[in-house]
């Protein structure tokens, strides 16, 4: 029995079965069964790369191999990464087939995969210094055009730029954007990145995202609508290194973006099971400790928070994706935010999660017959199916847009 509160995840088709010659299936038996969510439940892969392109030791390899296995068993969704420091380090020489081939990877794994960012200012290109704004400016747009020209098809979701709010009044280290946003305003520098992404792939899904979520991030939304710039997601980051937001917290951030009437990403999400990092640190990545380790209490408070969080981000109806950052403890910052131990052993958050996605949220199996039309009323999780006749397999996708799907057999 689905809940009342997650009706707006499910949808009721009529499944016409019919054969070759257009007849109707009488009376046919059929087992359907869920074999991807719709909603989209991810986790940063960067390690995937090294992975996907044989980079790691026999020993390494193996262990992200089995890593990734219970990776599978939860996600639909991974991001990847395109800090242009890091994808270009050598003006002219990007990572563009080492991307790719990860890209194909997690796809024949049967996830979609989003690039994360196009423009950002910290980890951005060192080269940008040694130019003008001018030529800074031409060196970013062809960029955003290359990697979402070169990737459509492999990667349609682009978080196209990066903490906006803060990128003119950044002053931890020089940097080509920052010096950009700083002489173009903000709405004008998301205008130019949105443009040049969309230009390069106008069905894409081109998402700002901040970890803002005061109003002065809600002000740069409506100046940039107005603009008639195409956002077509809004992005939001809870990482909560220094404790769990609360349900009221979260309620009142959702109320806040849903105004715009766009879908909401929860791009990136952390919950610490061991220490929460002290209350007065105001950027995260000043705190970094030599250890940081996960405690079984700290296990079972993160367990718990972790389902109160995505439930009530799933019981929204303007949420489309929420992504974990990061699988396993201390890869981001070095805490322990992961649902695997560093030793890849799983934690009870992983378990919980688990629960939710592929027991309380996801389709059970279900064994049933056509009528004498042939049709099946079908009600399910939205996402795609495998249903079974006759010895053969065919797949449908349940959605919102029909009340009909034609299966031929």
């Amino acid at each position: 029995m689905i809940k009342k509160e997650y009706e707006h995840r499910i949808a009721t088709k009529k499944l016409r079965l019919k054969k070759k010659d257009g007849s109707p299936l009488r009376g046919a038996e059929v087992k359907i069964s869920q074999i991807k969510h719709q909603f989209l439940f991810g986790c940063a892969g960067f390690d995937s790369v090294l992975l996907a392109n044989g980079k790691l030791s026999k020993e390494e390899q193996e262990k992200a191999e089995a890593r990734y296995e219970k990776f599978f068993e939860l996600f639909n969704y991974v991001t990847l990464p395109f800090y242009w420091g890091r994808f270009e380090p050598v003006k002219g020489k990007p990572a563009t087939e080492e991307l790719k081939k990860a890209a194909r990877w997690l796809i024949s794994n049967g996830c979609t995969v989003k690039g994360h960012p196009l423009c950002w200012h910290t980890e951005t290109a060192p080269w940008l210094l040694d130019m003008s704004n001018d030529d800074i400016l031409a060196a970013q747009l062809n960029r955003i055009s290359r990697e979402v020209r070169d990737f459509a098809g492999l990667i349609d979701k682009w978080d196209v730029i990066n903490e906006v709010v803060i990128m003119p009044i950044f002053d931890k280290y020089d940097n080509g954007i920052t010096r950009l946003c700083k002489d173009l305003g903000r709405i004008r520098t998301v205008k130019e990145m949105f443009a040049a992404a969309f230009g390069a792939n106008p069905s894409a899904t081109l998402i700002i995202n901040d970890f803002n979520t005061t109003t002065a991030y809600e002000i740069l939304i409506d100046g940039c609508l107005e603009a008639g710039i195409p956002i077509s997601a809004i992005g939001i980051q809870s990482h909560m290194h220094q404790g769990y937001w609360g349900v009221e917290k979260t309620l009142k951030v959702l109320e806040r973006f849903s105004h715009f009437k766009l879908p909401l990403h929860f791009t990136e999400n952390s919950i610490v099971s061991g220490h929460l990092m002290p209350p007065e640190i105001e950027d995260l990545n000043d705190y970094q400790p030599d250890d940081w380790p996960t405690t079984p209490e700290g296990e079972e408070r993160q367990a718990r928070e972790v389902v109160q969080h995505y439930k009530t981000l799933f019981a929204h109806p303007m949420v489309e994706s929420i992504t974990w950052w990061d699988f396993k403890d201390g890869q981001w910052l070095g805490a322990p935010s992961g649902l695997l131990r560093s030793d890849g052993s799983i934690k009870p958050a992983y378990e919980e999660l688990k629960k939710l996605i592929k027991d309380e949220w996801w389709t059970p199996p279900l064994n049933t017959a056509a009528d004498e039309s042939g049709i099946i009323p079908f009600t399910g999780f939205l996402g795609e199916y495998e249903i079974s006749c006759m010895g053969q397999k065919k797949q449908f996708v349940l959605d919102k847009k029909s009340d009909t799907v034609d299966i031929i057999f």
